[in-house]
């Protein structure tokens, strides 16, 4: 993984976990959105972006959530190598298989790559 998308993808979980810390669950999401997109093709690092969506759920009292990512965890575990949804942000109001644009942004980290 090259040096920038790592960065990234570390400093979306240091203000994810800032934004958790301040009940900031909006912003929480938002980061832990654009680390799973960073994250996908890494299984370890795309597990716990759901991971940590599946404790933002828990904290923010959301069923859904809570309950969609539980089998995203697996899933990203066993099937980040072989397949995902590019641009997909990982939440549960999402399905799992949709691919969706990215933000030039987003796509220039990815051609670091």
């Amino acid at each position: 993984m090259k040096e920038l998308l790592h960065r990234a993808i570390l400093e979306g979980f240091g203000e994810a976990r800032i934004a958790i810390r301040c009940r900031d669950f909006e912003r929480a999401y938002y980061w832990l959105e654009r680390t799973h997109i960073l994250a996908q093709r890494h299984p370890l690092l795309h597990a716990k972006s759901h991971v940590f969506m599946l404790f933002v759920g828990i904290r923010a009292q959301d069923p859904r959530e809570v309950f969609g990512q539980i089998p995203r965890v697996i899933a990203a575990l066993f099937f980040s190598r072989l397949w995902v949804p590019r641009g997909n942000p990982g939440r549960a109001r999402i399905n799992a298989f949709q691919v969706m644009p990215l933000s030039a942004e987003l796509e220039s980290l990815f051609d670091e790559e």
